[in-house]
């Protein structure tokens, strides 16, 4: 009884079962499959774009270019200029990033290298539970905790260090101001740059950190040397992450925040109230009638969505210049 076996040196295409040559073929409908997705992506996205530009026209004729340089927001009144609420969106915006952003990162390395292994899965999920919380938590807990601290006792600490002066003069508002907005922006978003962080910090290959401690380095040096340049790119992306929840979000900062105030409009004093663009938007939703309601805030999301799409940018651009650099070293 003879058995027939294909030879080591037989042509592919001759051999039988299992080793038999796939047809190249064979991926096109994923390709295809995939392609379709994205192009399905792409005019969701276009589309949504459009409807919010074309939403926005009888806003613009409205208002025109006042709406960018005015001071005198009040929507129930047909008052619409929207300074005020560009730049308290990028107060609050900012703020909340520079308390986030260290504080956030110097948590992902005290997690991800320094905490006892015993403690660091619990202390991970604590944060990434943190993360998902809904932001309506984070605005009660702020109002009701946060906000009285801070009038019975953070503001007058902080008005005695200038003698009343500039920024901390004034009286804080009772329940909201543009300092418990900022805060409480902070606290929100550093989970979400917390957790990205440590994502990050993990994929650091080990070899990078055996290799700076075997050439006697300590772990300070490790950290600040290593361990930091080689993660710049993903934790910018998670500073990107955090920058688009913190300017869209919306209920919490409503009631934190407590509007535009027409006798002090401009967001440069921290015990003022305020508002942003998205909350202004949340704000007046419900308030609105007819098309030219609804097109001023259309005119408002538009704004909104440029910047964080100039954000993005930004973010992409600085990203691609740092792959060069260190392509190019």
């Amino acid at each position: 009884m003879s058995v027939d076996v294909a030879s080591p040196t037989e042509p592919l295409e001759n051999r039988t079962g299992r080793e038999r040559k796939l047809p190249t073929s064979s991926d096109t409908p994923y390709r295809s499959i995939l392609i379709g997705i994205a192009i399905a992506v792409a005019a969701i996205l276009a589309l949504f774009f459009v409807s919010i530009v074309k939403a926005s026209i009888p806003g613009w004729r409205i208002v025109g270019w006042h709406f960018f340089y005015g001071s005198d927001w009040n929507f129930s009144a047909g008052q619409y200029g929207a300074l005020p609420l560009i730049l308290g969106t990028f107060v609050t915006t900012g703020f909340a990033l520079v308390f986030a952003v260290p504080i956030g990162i110097g948590s992902a390395l005290a997690i991800t290298y320094l905490i006892p292994r015993r403690f660091r899965l619990v202390i991970s999920s604590l944060v990434e539970l943190l993360a998902v919380v809904p932001s309506i938590i984070y605005g009660t807990w702020g109002f009701l905790v946060i906000g009285p601290w801070l009038g019975n006792h953070l503001q007058p600490w902080l008005a005695s260090l200038t003698g009343g002066r500039w920024p901390f003069n004034g009286i804080a508002q009772s329940g909201s101001n543009l300092l418990l907005g900022v805060i409480v922006l902070g606290v929100m978003i550093l989970p979400t740059m917390a957790a990205i962080s440590r994502d990050v910090f993990m994929a650091v290959p080990n070899e990078l950190i055996e290799g700076g401690l075997s050439v006697g380095a300590t772990r300070s040096q490790v950290l600040l040397k290593v361990v930091l340049p080689s993660s710049r790119t993903g934790l910018l992306g998670a500073a990107v992450l955090a920058t688009g929840r913190a300017l869209g979000e919306t209920i919490a900062m409503v009631f934190l925040l407590g509007g535009v105030n027409a006798a002090h409009p401009w967001p440069f004093n921290p015990f003022n109230t305020g508002a942003t663009l998205a909350s202004e938007i949340a704000a007046n939703f419900g308030n609105y009638s007819g098309t030219q309601g609804f097109g001023i805030l259309s005119c408002l999301a538009l704004v909104l969505m440029v910047i964080v799409g100039a954000v993005n940018l930004l973010a992409r651009a600085i990203t691609s210049r740092s792959r060069r650099k260190l392509l190019g070293a």
